[in-house]
């Protein structure tokens, strides 16, 4: 009987153990983020299949290309993917540095250079070189996909470029 009294307090202990967010390992999972937009660079340099491309976005995604309105959601998204890979010729790919994961590892941003090819003014295939910044949201089943996409133009030549680090 005297024991009785300790149930309520060893139950709290397990619960309030129960409700805590289980630590990440940030090594890993930034592992993981890296090798899905790893995926994603190939399938898009592959420009076979548009509902794979499309499927690395969040259905509340947004893409930012320079020159262009903004594509919000999957729909505009589905649209300027499958418009751009029309283009005779077109190619895109991208390399990322390392994921910059938030402190509780459901945000993540990543910096890449990017290489897309097109006709020019001249029809002749023409590549541009870039750079964009991809932010990531982790969803409910722990895949991480991109919410935010935004491209920009490198710095003309000659333009000294300074580290901001």
């Amino acid at each position: 009987m005297t024991r009785l009294h300790l149930i309520p307090a060893v139950l709290a202990v397990l619960f309030a153990a129960g409700c805590t967010e289980p630590a990440f390992d940030g090594t890993a999972e930034g592992a993981k983020l890296a090798q899905r937009d790893a995926d994603w660079a190939k399938a898009s340099l592959d420009g076979k299949d548009v509902e794979k491309i499309v499927s690395y976005w969040s259905d509340d995604a947004r893409v930012l290309e320079p020159g262009q309105p903004s594509y919000s959601g999957k729909a505009a998204i589905r649209a300027f993917v499958t418009a751009s890979l029309k283009i005779p010729g077109f190619k895109i790919h991208w390399v990322s540095e390392k994921p910059v994961l938030s402190p509780d590892a459901k945000m993540a941003y990543m910096l890449s250079d990017v290489e897309t090819t097109a006709p020019g003014a001249n029809g002749a295939l023409v590549t541009m070189h870039g750079r964009s910044v991809t932010v990531w949201r982790r969803d409910g089943a722990g895949e991480w996909l991109c919410v935010v996409d935004i491209s920009n133009d490198p710095p003309a030549e000659g333009v000294a470029v300074v580290d901001r680090r």
